[in-house]
């Protein structure tokens, strides 16, 4: 597969890693939010990136705020051995009445933030220019064109926002959505990435563990199957451990359906050499509702204590209580 993605990279760069563990790394312990510009500290992430490097070696960030910042200059002061595909965090520019939480903006807050998704993407090229050993391929976006999201951005501003990163940086770019967009509405888009990162969520789909996996599958090669010759890699695939019912039915979350879906989604990743970045490292209380069952949070591997859930526990039972 990666032979395939090295032919499709612009300007003729060469990627510089090989397949192996990948996982979404967002460092927001107690107290801390990246809404309130509360962040994890350098020793905070230190410590998250020495646990992280007994089992990954390619990590996911989602924006270009001071949290990865701070990833970026662990990994270079402390000599760490990630590869990272940079985000971008994109607020919305247009109002999106299907979100079932609510997205309508003032055109005064949408033109601000069309401002503000500018400076996100100066931002990631300059990152990306500044750690080019550490950054080996940048997403312009996350589930900003899905349905439900309360972050729409059109899609010919993705693409040009995409051209401009392109223009700006040596490594590929990516786009990581939901996989049902790819099928219908994101071809403008594909034709200008280098590759394409795809999100399958059995779980928020009613799925029970024992077709989850099948579904995953289901996901995986709609979008394949769409654009023949693509790259498609999984940016998001995982398994909450705790829900109030809320889009998540109770029974269907805990740590032992986390584990058997990890190993299973493992197993045929592996097999299959798709890079796929299992979601997510440590759980978050700040996502989601104030609920303390509020699925959001729960989707960690590690408990927000940093230690290991059953799915881990194995590898890491240094760090059980």
């Amino acid at each position: 597969m990666f032979e395939k993605l090295k032919a499709r990279i612009h300007k003729g760069s060469a990627i510089k890693w090989e397949h192996g563990n990948a996982i979404c790394y967002s460092g927001y312990r107690e107290g801390q939010d990246p809404g309130t510009g509360v962040f994890p500290s350098y020793d905070e992430i230190k410590e998250d990136l020495l646990i992280l490097a007994k089992n990954w070696k390619l990590l996911r960030l989602y924006d270009c705020s001071t949290h990865a910042e701070t990833v970026l200059d662990v990994i270079e002061r402390e000599g760490l051995d990630f590869k990272l595909m940079l985000g971008v965090d994109m607020a919305a520019e247009t109002s999106n009445p299907h979100c079932p939480w609510g997205a309508d903006f003032s055109e005064e807050t949408l033109a601000a933030n069309r401002q503000a998704n500018g400076i996100q993407v100066d931002k990631a090229i300059a990152l990306s220019n500044r750690y080019p050993e550490i950054v080996f391929s940048v997403s312009a976006g996350n589930e900003a064109t899905v349905e439900w999201t309360d972050h729409m951005v059109p899609v010919a501003n993705l693409v040009a926002y995409v051209r401009r990163i392109k223009d700006a940086i040596s490594q590929p770019v990516t786009f990581c959505e939901n996989y049902v967009p790819w099928t219908y509405k994101l071809e403008p888009l594909a034709a200008e990435l280098d590759f394409i990162s795809v999100h399958t969520y059995p779980a928020w789909e009613y799925r029970s563990v024992e077709d989850a996996l099948d579904y995953t599958k289901q996901n995986y090669h709609s979008v394949v199957h769409h654009y023949p010759g693509k790259p498609v890699v999984i940016t998001e695939a995982g398994w909450t451990t705790a829900s109030n019912g809320r889009g998540i039915e109770t029974w269907n979350a805990s740590e032992e359906l986390q584990a058997k879906y990890y190993e299973q989604l493992l197993e045929w990743t592996t097999k299959e050499q798709i890079l796929t970045f299992v979601f997510e490292a440590f759980d978050e209380p700040w996502k989601g509702s104030p609920d303390p069952l509020e699925p959001e949070k729960h989707w960690g591997l590690f408990k927000v204590e940093r230690t290991p859930k059953l799915a881990m526990q194995a590898l890491y039972a240094e760090l059980l209580p």
